[in-house]
């Protein structure tokens, strides 16, 4: 069995209206230097962000989001900032921001072998709302 690796991780969270500071949270975003590994899952329930915030726009809320998941693949499709080292990237994923598109503080973590199980199970706790049959 592999030794575990620690993993840094922050919620990604829409914020149509800052002043209110009222929010939902849509996808997360975590690294894990040890196994060079950084990764920002986004999924957006629109049905929900639009009952919080009928005048949203939904367009420009997906084209924001789309910028997490190529900044965390990196490379020349994600402008300047992809192109940094996975480290740096995840700091400029993280660096706090007070705009419509914000991340929650940064928890610490650990998982037994692959990253991405700890990505779907962070989206199945604090993203994904489970609704009833």
């Amino acid at each position: 069995m592999p030794a575990p690796s620690s993993f840094d991780y922050a919620i990604i969270r829409v914020v149509p209206r800052v002043e209110r500071e009222e929010f939902i949270n849509v996808g997360v975003v975590l690294f894990c230097a040890t196994q060079r590994f950084l990764d920002a899952r986004v999924e957006l329930d629109e049905a929900r962000l639009q009952a919080l915030a009928p005048d949203v726009d939904l367009a420009l809320v997906r084209g924001h989001l789309e910028s997490f998941r190529r900044v965390s693949e990196g490379g020349k499709g994600a402008g300047p900032i992809g192109q940094l080292p996975q480290k740096e990237r995840w700091h400029w994923l993280v660096a706090p921001r007070s705009t419509i598109l914000q991340t929650g503080p940064v928890h610490s973590g650990l998982c037994q072998g692959e990253p991405r199980a700890a990505v779907e199970h962070l989206l199945d706790t604090v993203v994904r709302v489970k609704r009833q049959a």
